[in-house]
């Protein structure tokens, strides 16, 4: 069950969340009193109140991240009032909790709140909140490293007594959506995802329609992607829609995981129920110290963008070659076909990161004649080096004859919409072009492109591919395309802003050496069976 608490300074606009939120199928909210301006009228607040929809009042102290601008008595006698009147739960801090008796038909919730941190004693803090006579425990600590929300899930999950424990700030985000899969009797959620009342607090909307809370058990596989940020990511969008059309038992997560805590985290992962991850910036090097297999195309590629749990192995892929290739091969011809119809084609690459690196890597086993232009010429050159290709400073980009040209940079991401890596009139009508951009889909290199005749891929097709090869990876079962690119196209949508990702750092990585064999890793025609459609669930353009 999810908890929608409602923070408003008079009582007709908490009155009208309730009554909306009942209606949007809402079974529980929390009203936050310390929000009222003036004087507080529970009875009003009570009447009238709909059905089926169970009441918790809070009232919550500026220490405690409240804003009751009134005396410690005057609260408390204000709680002591709420319990009178018979509402469903009172939360009571547990410092105060031993001065307000129970009475009545009112549950108690004993809490505890750390804006700081995670303590250390959790378990021990737990159980001194047990001795208080409470109905249900909630503890809600910030979360300054990812094993923080396996710690309190477990410890919720081990507690005789009820328990809703969360951790606050992005970080803890996890533990908000995977409460159910470790037995808290609810969870706690925002009325609009604009006005959070904790750090890290989703709202009702996104807790239901993506994430599909009401639906995770003690029994539901847990997918995700690990970046940071992460904040920005589309990938629970599309995965979660996708689970969702086909029945499967599944959430995908996102994971906010700093650089030094990934070992860690991977350590973490199948306790907390993960089998399958999708790998960004900055881990797409670094996460190769944690797999114990890899797919033969990372070796080359020398970057992972999808994990997998198998058992005792942590097997690791690199899907975004695929998903580009596809994407090229398909606008150029026949998906697989032999000779590639990539062979033998100029190919102008812009950019040399992470984007670029696993497409020149396709480009090159397909025969393409490639040219890496880069505003950083240095890393155009070892980018060129690892692949036979050519490297070009950046201002060069205009002087040769290309048929296909590739955009891995950011350029003409929103905001910068009015930006192209190429000017307009370089554009011939016999070009492809193809822009690694999804946001906007439209950006104005494809404008340019189209007006010039060109044949054009965009970055929502790439999008949308990686997230079926993902899938197909993670369930082995083929992925509603048609499903991912319109919930893609809707939550892009024509005003959205995702900033980019900060630049991925090179460095050099010991792989582990043992590839898959034949017969472990998915075919050529398992993971590409001839599926329209886009690519990457891993959102590092």
């Amino acid at each position: 069950m999810i908890c929608v608490a409602i923070g408003r300074s008079r009582h007709k606009h908490i009155m009208a969340e309730h009554q909306h939120l009942a209606e949007q199928g809402a079974k529980m909210v929390e009203l936050r009193l310390d929000y009222v301006a003036g004087k507080v009228n529970i009875r009003r607040l009570m009447a009238g109140r709909p059905e089926g929809c169970q009441v918790i009042i809070t009232c919550r102290r500026k220490e405690d991240g409240g804003k009751w601008p009134g005396s410690e008595e005057a609260r408390l006698l204000l709680l002591r009032e709420a319990i009178a009147e018979g509402v469903d739960y009172v939360d009571l801090e547990e410092d105060v909790a031993g001065q307000i008796p129970r009475f009545g038909r009112t549950k108690r919730i004993v809490s505890y709140h750390n804006f700081r941190k995670t303590p250390d004693d959790l378990r021990e803090l737990h159980a001194r909140m047990s001795e208080l006579n409470p109905d249900v425990i909630k503890l809600a600590t910030m979360a300054n490293d990812p094993h923080d929300n396996l710690r309190m899930l477990e410890m919720m999950q081990e507690s005789e007594i009820p328990t809703v424990g969360m951790c606050m700030g992005d970080i803890g985000t996890p533990s908000r959506i995977l409460a159910g899969k470790f037995g808290a009797p609810f969870t706690y959620a925002t009325f609009h995802h604009e006005r959070t009342l904790a750090p890290g607090q989703l709202s009702f909307k996104q807790m239901t329609e993506i994430y599909n809370y009401e639906r995770i058990g003690p029994n539901t596989t847990v997918y995700g992607v690990i970046a940071d940020p992460v904040g920005h990511s589309l990938s629970p969008h599309v995965h979660n829609a996708a689970f969702q059309a086909l029945g499967i038992d599944a959430v995908y997560v996102p994971f906010r995981v700093p650089a030094d805590a990934l070992s860690r985290f991977m350590e973490d992962a199948t306790r907390l129920g993960i089998r399958g991850l999708s790998v960004t910036i900055p881990h797409k090097e670094q996460i190769a110290r944690s797999l114990t297999k890899v797919d033969p195309a990372v070796k080359s590629i020398a970057a992972v963008n999808t994990a997998i749990f198998d058992g005792p192995e942590i097997v690791g892929y690199n899907t975004d070659y695929n998903a580009a290739m596809d994407c090229l091969e398909m606008a150029l011809g026949e998906i697989g076909a032999d000779p590639s119809p990539l062979k033998g084609k100029r190919v102008l690459v812009l950019g040399a990161g992470g984007v670029a690196r696993p497409i020149v890597f396709g480009l090159r086993k397909r025969g393409a004649a490639i040219t890496i232009a880069s505003r950083t010429l240095p890393r155009a050159e070892r980018l060129a080096n690892a692949f036979e290709a050519k490297a070009i400073d950046w201002e060069a980009r205009h002087r040769g004859t290309y048929e296909v040209i590739v955009n891995c940079t950011p350029i003409g991401m929103h905001p910068n919409v009015d930006e192209s890596p190429i000017q307009k009139t370089f554009l011939k009508p016999a070009m492809l072009v193809f822009d690694t951009v999804y946001n906007p889909e439209s950006t104005l290199l494809i404008k340019d492109a189209r007006s010039r005749n060109c044949a054009t891929i965009t970055g929502v097709e790439m999008f949308v591919r990686q997230a079926q090869l993902q899938f197909f990876l993670f369930t082995r079962q083929e992925a509603p395309a048609e499903l991912m690119r319109d919930v893609l196209k809707r939550a892009i949508g024509p005003v959205k802003f995702f900033p980019p990702s900060p630049p991925e750092k090179e460095e050099d990585i010991d792989l582990p050496t043992e590839e898959l064999k034949d017969g472990e890793a998915p075919t050529d025609e398992e993971r590409r069976r001839d599926r329209p459609g886009p690519p990457d669930g891993t959102d590092d353009e």
